[in-house]
């Protein structure tokens, strides 16, 4: 059964009824609307750029926009899952009427769902699912979607590859390295499953593989460059299970002297990878319309605050969710996707140091005399 919140319990006393019905009379809130109640939304870390240049703004904006008279609390946990519990706790303790979570680390995030739960707060499940911890709703993309897009892009890239360049002398087939999301983020299983439907009956060897801690860069760049050491040329792709991964797993190589960088997958459309892909360093990544993401958790919010039912598109382990559909991104893509889709523009993607590589790519006509 879907918790209810205490709607408007900073309100004052006798007002919840008129609240309900947005009649006037109660206590104004911050924005001078009578106050509806409060919506904490914690985010896991500031590596991946999306959170705080798209998630954060659109979900506040959106919370402005559909309830004036409702708060956002928002803390950012930097990878510490110990924070972001403190963070949670004190948002309850602040009065939050619902908290809208992307985990950290989803089996740490199961206490903050309690601790809600002991609240009486419902909580919105973003961008991971936390498996087994009682959440009322779900908002992401759909997972084992993405990771198939970024299986079967790897596979043609490889494959191809190995057509132009003929049969290994060796007689090995070509080999991969999957480089694996954190191992406690459930969305990262969904994607290996993903991948791994892809390479199913391909004639690919996966030479190594390894679930970055945290998803970070760093990390990745390390195990990518230990991986490098091991099986130099034998490595004909990277599956790397965002973007952030995969600049660490473009790194490793192009300091080992890889020219060109074998085929790299992401996700996420970062403006880095945008300009990875039209350089020939990464192969693709995945575009989610984050914007979307964010609007739909934000609207979800309020009216899980104000005691509505609201309708999915699907159920994950028992949980109503709403999943929204992902497109994977090429070098062909890059106008079309992200520019024609108001993610980047040509000025943002062909700086002086990319700016061969977009009229290669037919995307300098904006950024002519580019020189930032």
């Amino acid at each position: 059964m879907i918790r209810r919140a205490a709607v408007g319990r900073r309100a004052l006393a006798g007002c919840v009824a008129a609240l309900l019905l947005a009649a006037a009379g109660c206590a104004p809130g911050a924005s001078g609307a009578p106050s509806e109640g409060a919506i904490g939304l914690l985010l896991p870390e500031v590596k991946t750029a999306r959170y705080e240049t798209t998630d954060r703004p659109t979900f506040v904006g959106v919370v402005e926009q559909r309830c004036p008279g409702c708060e956002v609390y928002y803390a950012n946990a930097d990878q510490d899952a110990a924070i972001q519990q403190q963070q949670a706790e004190s948002m309850l303790a602040r009065g939050a009427d619902v908290l809208v979570l992307d985990a950290v680390d989803t089996m740490a995030a199961v206490s903050i769902v309690r601790e809600a739960d002991r609240h009486g707060v419902p909580v919105i499940a973003y961008d991971r699912f936390i498996a087994g911890g009682g959440v009322d709703y779900y908002v992401s993309f759909d997972s084992e979607l993405i990771g198939y897009l970024q299986g079967t892009s790897l596979v043609t890239a490889v494959e191809e590859a190995a057509r132009a360049s003929g049969p290994r002398a060796d007689g090995r087939p070509p080999g991969v390295l999957l480089v694996r999301g954190s191992g406690t983020d459930p969305n990262s299983a969904a994607l290996a499953a993903g991948v791994d439907r892809a390479l199913e009956g391909e004639d690919i060897e996966v030479l190594a593989e390894y679930d970055t801690p945290d998803w970070s860069p760093d990390e990745a760049t390390d195990w990518v460059e230990s991986q490098v050491t091991r099986f130099g040329d034998r490595i004909d792709g990277v599956y790397a299970a965002n973007d952030g991964i995969a600049g660490g797993a473009v790194a490793a190589m192009k300091a080992a002297g890889f020219d060109p960088v074998p085929p790299v997958t992401g996700q996420d459309g970062e403006l880095a990878a945008a300009q990875r892909i039209i350089s020939g360093d990464q192969y693709m990544t995945v575009f989610k319309a984050t914007t979307e993401q964010a609007r739909t958790a934000a609207e979800l919010a309020v009216r899980v605050l104000r005691g509505e039912s609201p309708r999915t598109t699907a159920t994950i382990d028992g949980v109503p969710s709403l999943l929204l559909a992902p497109r994977a991104v090429g070098v062909d893509d890059v106008e079309r996707v992200l520019v024609d889709g108001g993610v980047h523009t040509v000025e943002e993607i062909c700086t002086q140091y990319y700016a061969a590589a977009c009229a290669a790519a037919g995307l300098s006509g904006e950024a002519d005399g580019e020189t930032s």
